[in-house]
């Protein structure tokens, strides 16, 4: 049996019936790659010295993930077979929405707080991922796959 990406399917690594703790780790997984392939991608261009200032890499590195971990998850995190048109606004917007939360939530640790810094970045991202997860799940994919 050859396996093409077309073959690699939640059924094919064993996922049939997933639960919503498979769901949060295949979200984490993706999310936790992109993050990874961000900061080498966003260091290593840095590290040339382009010209092009910093912030201005790490920003499109970032927006460089935006479809491709869009994708990731609609089809494994959540099997949504919400139309584009619906599911793509929304994550878009939930992104938007979860950027304000990281920042009140970096503003309450680590200003209201005074949580210390490597603390206060998993609590930041850990309660943003959460959210963001749920309402990924509960609004922007709604509409669950058959099967």
């Amino acid at each position: 049996m050859t396996v093409s990406p077309r073959t690699l399917t939640r059924e094919s690594i064993g996922l049939r019936q997933a639960s919503i703790v498979t769901d949060l780790l295949i979200f984490g997984m993706i999310g936790g790659l992109a993050a990874l392939l961000h900061v080498a991608g966003s260091a290593m261009m840095i590290g040339l010295r382009t010209g092009v200032p910093d912030w201005l890499i790490s920003t499109l590195w970032y927006a460089a993930f935006i479809g491709p971990v869009y994708l990731a998850h609609r089809h494994y995190s959540f099997r949504s077979s919400a139309p584009h048109k619906q599911a793509l606004p929304r994550y878009i917007l939930t992104q938007i929405f979860g950027l304000a939360l990281a920042a009140l939530f970096s503003f309450i640790a680590h200003g209201v707080l005074a949580v210390p810094s490597l603390a206060g970045a998993i609590l930041v991202i850990g309660l943003t991922s959460g959210v963001n997860f749920a309402v990924l799940r509960l609004w922007a994919f709604a509409r669950r796959a058959e099967g």
